[in-house]
């Protein structure tokens, strides 16, 4: 399941930004829903939001990182909503490291391309920024849940036995307790 999200959140990626390079201008919106919806092609050298724009080559070295600990946790994986939530980081880190190896200016250093605006005000964005705040927030909800990656819900290690009420019967001599006789002490009032 995780290979399949990340391949599907790839091509989508990659197709939609071939799409948007060939027909869309950088200087040109286009308005779906007025202001508020707008396919606006625009090339990021930096990370969300434009931070850390003269950084490309550590955002790349991030990005493969993320790819490597995906792919390393993957063995262990057996639950569906993790295999979900990491398909989509996995797929929309690929997405985006992609046009950094690939992408004008040069290797390793190429721009990621954006192309969805909401509002004037919200960072232009593409599916792959997508997938991964999708996933992250998956991840967000599984860890809040509880849900492990093996599939198991709760602690990790199982919960110790509850402490039995009764008395332990191996200390008890076989010789049954008198309770009519009186004590010593009883005697002597």
């Amino acid at each position: 399941m995780l290979v399949a999200v990340a391949a599907f959140v790839l091509a989508a990626d990659a197709i939609t930004k071939a799409l948007v390079v060939a027909h869309l201008r950088e200087d040109q919106p286009v308005h779906l829903i007025g202001n508020v919806l707008m396919l606006w092609l625009t090339r990021n050298p930096g990370a969300a939001f434009s931070v850390g724009t003269g950084e490309t080559a550590v955002f790349t070295v991030i990005a493969f990182g993320v790819i490597v600990y995906i792919a390393r946790t993957a063995r262990r994986l057996y639950s569906l909503g993790w295999a979900i939530a990491l398909g989509l980081l996995l797929g929309g880190a690929m997405g985006n490291l992609s046009d950094r190896i690939f992408r004008a200016p040069g290797l390793f250093r190429g721009d990621v391309v954006d192309w969805i605006a909401v509002t004037r005000f919200y960072p232009i964005f593409n599916l792959a920024d997508s997938a991964i705040v999708c996933g992250g927030i998956l991840t967000v909800i599984l860890a809040m849940r509880g849900q492990h990656l093996d599939g198991t819900r709760g602690d990790a290690a199982p919960a110790p036995a509850p402490a039995s009420t009764e008395p332990d019967q191996s200390d008890q001599s076989h010789e049954p307790e008198q309770a009519d006789a009186p004590s010593p002490t009883d005697a002597e009032r």
